[in-house]
């Protein structure tokens, strides 16, 4: 009888269409009817060019309702990459075609503290497309950006990152309800050593 029931148990699932095991935490988002794409002028990004074609290859790579593009002219960008000597800031987002012009600022002080560009980009890009910092975060999360150390060389969004960046444009960029832009600024400090007075 244990025998039937273990093998009834076991066809349901086959017939219902379905797998068995864990469903994943995070459903790949669908893609909406109208991609947002939104464009970026690195024109005085200097040394940062191939950290931020990096950058914005890792989010074309993982997120389904939004691209980014570099724009034809510096005048038709939705957002503009500027290397800077201090620290990082951005515009906080998400940015939309048509709206307020967003800037991310590269600044040299995290670089010479030890941070990885390419993650520096990645996140400071995850700030114009809605995200607000969580130091706390393990390196996983791209937008924990100094908070693992500048060991942490990830440029890549987690899946909770993604589906939200998919969820602040999933209706497309009419729908967008942008943040009162404000500028976020990350202060990367080098971790203080052990010890260390």
């Amino acid at each position: 009888m244990i025998r039937r029931i273990a093998a009834v148990a076991a066809l349901i699932p086959a017939m219902l269409g379905v797998t068995s095991g864990a469903a994943s935490a995070h459903p790949a988002p669908k893609a909406t009817a109208a991609v947002v794409t939104l464009t970026y002028d690195a024109s005085r990004a200097g040394q940062w060019a191939g950290a931020l074609a990096q950058g914005a290859k890792n989010w074309n790579a993982s997120v389904h309702n939004v691209q980014l593009k570099p724009a034809s002219s510096p005048s038709s960008a939705n957002f503009v990459y500027v290397a800077t000597s201090g620290w990082p800031q951005t515009t906080l987002g998400p940015i939309v075609p048509g709206g307020n012009r967003g800037q991310v600022q590269l600044g040299q002080e995290a670089v010479d503290e030890g941070y990885d560009m390419t993650r520096i980009a990645a996140h400071e890009t995850g700030h114009i497309l809605g995200l607000p910092d969580d130091y706390s975060g393990p390196c996983s999360e791209l937008m924990s950006g100094h908070g693992p150390g500048t060991s942490c060389t990830n440029a890549k969004p987690s899946a909770a990152e993604v589906a939200q960046v998919d969820r602040n444009y999933a209706q497309g960029a009419a729908a967008v309800s942008p943040k009162q832009h404000r500028i976020v600024i990350d202060a990367w400090p080098a971790p203080a050593l052990a010890g260390a007075h």
